[in-house]
């Protein structure tokens, strides 16, 4: 059979999946640390590394032997029964983040709607607000899954448009602004606040210095839960473990997905104190597929991976490199560079029609991978196992690909 050229696959994926996405167009069938293949041998820089998942890298040997070597034995028990895995998987995952329990799920969506659960139980059992007053703060233009819960606390008009009746409960505020914030908090029935140490989507937006560290003894003043998703600047992609160590803030319930599994399954999980977690009893949550033996295995293998190749420190020193390169650019479609870590975006103004989407595909064609979001900003963020030299060469393609609009 003769193969396919890449505009047939894009075409079959047309013909037959849903339309919602609109990836860029390229067609990938291979990947190894920061570098991925298409279908005519094309490589690659993966600077998107699949929004922030693939941070060990593309296919890391070290994840992808233990997925194997545990699928090979015993991939699925449910959780009617125990399993040889899990229990090790809790133990190593609660140290190593420091907390008392932990609650395993699949994405990232799910680990959301898990903490929120648990945020309202807790409200209920806990602080004693009366059944169904519960209310959880969410910021404007935050990203925290797109479930019916999930997009009923976001502002964006393409994540809830046509999507409604929105489940009630959520009070929004401006990211970034504690005035608004405590104002929230000051009614009894505020159970809790999620956040995004930096919100990813909406463009990497960083919050001023001082803001998480303000907001979290906010939380603690008013008696309400501080809520971090680090689904996206979690394991070691903001130059930290966690976003929230810049500033020391130990969040009450922490949420973790992408990353914990290096990007080779769909691991997620909940991060609580015993206080909090153990107000779930059984049969209140759970998940056919959460916490299965071959996840639990990948999330550990993908930790030591974090830990043993120093990849927040490599993150963080790099991180610097990409900023001052970048500022080096001259450029009229820049507008603005920002970013923690190898957590970095760049606002573009357009030029002569030419938007973010014309600076990602030439891009593309010059040999690195990156996505626009919100249509006029660009996320940089390579696995995190990159190279100064390999950055530094990723770099140059940069600013060719915006010389070609002057």
């Amino acid at each position: 059979m003769a193969k396919m050229t890449a505009q047939e696959y894009m075409d079959r994926e047309s013909k037959y999946g849903a339309h919602n996405y609109h990836p860029l167009p390229v067609v990938l069938e291979k990947g190894e640390g920061v570098y991925v293949w298409d279908t005519d041998g094309k490589k690659y820089f993966d600077f998107l590394s699949a929004y922030s998942a693939v941070n060990q890298g593309h296919c890391h040997p070290k994840i992808v032997d233990a997925m194997v070597n545990q699928a090979r034995t015993l991939t699925l028990t449910s959780r009617a029964f125990y399993n040889n895995v899990l229990g090790e998987f809790e133990e190593y995952v609660t140290k190593y983040f420091g907390y008392d329990k932990v609650l395993p799920m699949n994405t990232g969506a799910e680990a959301d709607e898990t903490a929120l659960k648990l945020m309202r139980k807790w409200g209920y059992m806990k602080k004693g607000i009366p059944t169904n007053e519960a209310k959880i703060i969410c910021c404007n233009e935050n990203f925290h899954g797109r479930t019916i819960s999930i997009i009923s606390m976001s502002t964006d008009p393409d994540a809830y448009e046509g999507y409604g009746p929105y489940t009630p409960g959520f009070v929004k505020v401006p990211y970034n602004d504690l005035t608004a914030l405590e104002a929230e908090l000051k009614d009894s029935n505020v159970c809790g606040f999620i956040v995004e140490p930096i919100q990813g989507e909406a463009g990497v937006f960083v919050p001023d210095e001082g803001y998480l560290t303000k907001a979290y003894e906010l939380c603690k003043k008013y008696n309400v839960l501080f809520c971090a998703d680090e689904v996206q600047t979690g394991i070691a992609r903001t130059g930290k473990l966690l976003a929230v160590d810049h500033e020391g803030v130990r969040p009450d319930v922490l949420i973790l997905g992408k990353a914990i599994s290096g990007g080779v399954m769909p691991v997620s999980c909940v991060l609580a104190d015993d206080d909090i977690m153990l107000c779930i009893k059984p049969g209140e949550h759970g998940s056919t597929f959460g916490g299965n033996p071959v996840a639990a295995k990948v999330a550990i293998a993908a930790l030591e991976v974090v830990k043993d190749e120093k990849l927040a420190e490599n993150a963080e020193r790099l991180g610097k490199v990409f900023r001052e390169e970048f500022s080096g650019i001259q450029s009229d479609m820049i507008e603005l560079v920002r970013g923690k870590g190898l957590l970095n975006a760049v606002v573009i103004k357009p030029k002569g029609g030419k938007t973010a989407w014309d600076v990602c595909v030439a891009m593309k064609d010059n040999g690195l991978l990156a996505k626009p979001t919100h249509g006029h900003i660009i996320r940089f963020a390579p696995p995190l196992t990159i190279t100064e030299e390999q950055l530094r060469e990723a770099m140059n393609i940069i600013k060719e690909t915006f010389k070609q609009f002057e």
